[in-house]
């Protein structure tokens, strides 16, 4: 088993405590946080050490899981790097572009396994249908949430937009070739609701809405491809797939006859979507690509592209 330390006692922090001390990759060490009162009520509820330092607690694993906030990120993981330990990095990566490329140096240097904390990629309802999206040429994700003042303190791109931008960049197999985007602040000091255009090389086109001041939480995301539609519900855990002419032997849902006379059979199909917790999976896997030395499915430069497009998504707004 991987001994593994905790970086962050807040939300999402005690949620990766919790999964990683029920883990049966990962034997739970301890946790740090600068809120010495908080990592101690912390460490007795999961029955692990409350460090006093970071670096005591470096010492003493061999995988460090950061969910502190994100301005201190580059400064844990790169101590964390230079101790030769693997790191687990929540979203976003980094504050800056420059701090993740120079964890992408360090960690390689060091060899080390660093993942970034993109849990939309282990949802079941994107893992059931990712083999069916090839060569998408137009994508639209909408990614709605009620207010919680939580996050607020960053823009909505790196609060909610930034996990599309993961996905997007997953499934279009081209570089960014233009943005545009539009924020408004409506509560908070930064954007509260955004919208970007994202235009590959290839032509294709990504339509992204974010806003966490929604009347209603929605987090779904369509591709559209030639023959082929697919939708992904990210919230309600479920997929849908609209064919043409598929060979899949099932009974069409209807029949479109062209102007030329020539009919195209339309076929649904909704997956079966089996129940996970996707954080869990996360760390599950970043601890099989550290034990088999894979690649990680979600790693440090996955993590940096997805943060360098947020940014210049925000540095073009009006």
């Amino acid at each position: 088993m991987l001994k593994v330390g905790v970086v962050g006692c807040g939300h999402l922090g005690k949620i990766h405590t919790k999964l990683l001390s029920q883990s049966e990759n990962y034997k739970l060490i301890g946790i740090y946080d600068k809120d010495n009162e908080e990592s101690i009520r912390v460490s007795n509820e999961f029955k692990c050490t409350s460090f006093e330092s970071f670096d005591s607690l470096l010492d003493s694993v061999d995988v460090i899981d950061i969910v502190a906030p994100t301005p201190f990120h580059f400064n844990y993981a790169k101590q964390a790097i230079n101790k030769n330990k693997h790191v687990f990095i929540e979203k976003p990566v980094c504050t800056t572009s420059k701090e993740s490329e120079e964890l992408i140096k360090l960690g390689d240097l060091k060899n080390v396994k660093i993942q970034v904390g993109h849990v939309e990629r282990f949802n079941p309802a994107f893992t059931k249908v990712e083999s069916e999206i090839s060569k998408p040429m137009f994508i639209e994700s909408h990614r709605l949430a009620k207010f919680n003042p939580r996050g607020t303190d960053v823009s909505v791109v790196l609060d909610l937009m930034i996990h599309d931008i993961d996905i997007i960049l997953k499934t279009v197999d081209s570089k960014v070739k233009d943005i545009l985007s539009s924020g408004v602040s409506v509560i908070s000091e930064t954007p509260d609701i955004a919208n970007a255009r994202i235009e590959f090389e290839n032509g294709c086109v990504a339509n992204l809405t974010a806003s966490r001041v929604s009347l209603k939480n929605m987090r779904k995301t369509r591709f559209f491809q030639s023959g082929k539609y697919i939708s992904v519900d990210f919230l309600n855990k479920e997929s849908e797939v609209v064919e043409i002419d598929s060979d899949n032997n099932a009974i069409p849902i209807m029949t479109l006859e062209l102007a030329n006379g020539i009919k195209k059979n339309i076929v649904f199909n909704k997956p079966k979507i089996k129940e996970n917790n996707a954080i869990l999976d996360e760390l599950n896997s970043f601890a099989e690509s550290i034990n088999k030395n894979k690649v990680p499915k979600v790693n440090i430069t996955d993590g940096h592209n997805a943060l360098d497009i947020a940014l210049k998504i925000i540095a073009n707004f009006k």
